[in-house]
């Protein structure tokens, strides 16, 4: 009879590129492969200066929300993170984040327009009607869906538009890694302080 014996752990690389929908569309699918392994920890390793994009960032979400039990998630931000990534990074059980990286998130696109409309199905009242030449963009609601997800975690309506540093985060609970210690630093011998006494 043949064991299963589970995988401990489950090291996951996202790289950020800039520009590359598609390649975050393939590593969503492969995400969801890494986890039907039910590993017992999935680390997600963030590196590079892009964004996942809004719909792509959703994606990730329903796919980590639908984990299996059991399976602990961290994620590892080597790089700042923005928009969608941050997202991604703040679903972690653990989060790890290095201690110069920054957060940011832009302020919701859709506040000063309208709000709008989900189609509810057919009544007998007419549907208002956002054609193609509207500034009304899809992306932008799904972006919005991100902000009030992070919201779960970081009051957006006060850091959206703003670098979030390391230690907002902490003061947050949202980072695990303990503050770096910064080596004392040594004072000048005295041959060096009657240099410059002269």
């Amino acid at each position: 009879m043949k064991t299963y014996q589970r995988k401990r752990i489950t090291d996951f690389r996202l790289k950020l590129p800039c520009f590359d929908n598609a390649y975050y569309v393939k590593r969503a699918l492969k995400l969801e492969a890494a986890l039907k392994q039910r590993p017992k920890v999935l680390q997600i390793e963030m590196i590079g200066e892009g964004e996942i994009p809004a719909d792509t960032a959703l994606l990730i979400r329903s796919i980590l929300l639908s984990r299996p039990l059991g399976v602990e998630l961290v994620t590892n931000a080597r790089s700042s993170l923005q928009g969608g990534s941050a997202l991604v990074w703040l679903l972690g059980d653990r989060r790890m984040i290095r201690d110069d990286a920054r957060v940011f998130f832009k302020r919701n696109p859709l506040a000063d327009q309208s709000p709008v409309e989900v189609f509810a199905g057919f009544g007998d009242a007419e549907a208002k009607y956002k054609d193609s030449y509207s500034s009304f963009d899809p992306e932008d609601a799904d972006y919005a869906r991100v902000l009030k997800l992070i919201d779960g975690f970081l009051p957006v309506r006060h850091f959206a538009g703003r670098i979030v540093t390391v230690n907002m985060l902490r003061e947050f609970g949202l980072v695990e890694n303990p503050p770096v210690a910064t080596p004392p630093v040594a004072a000048p011998s005295k041959s060096k302080q009657a240099m410059f006494a002269t």
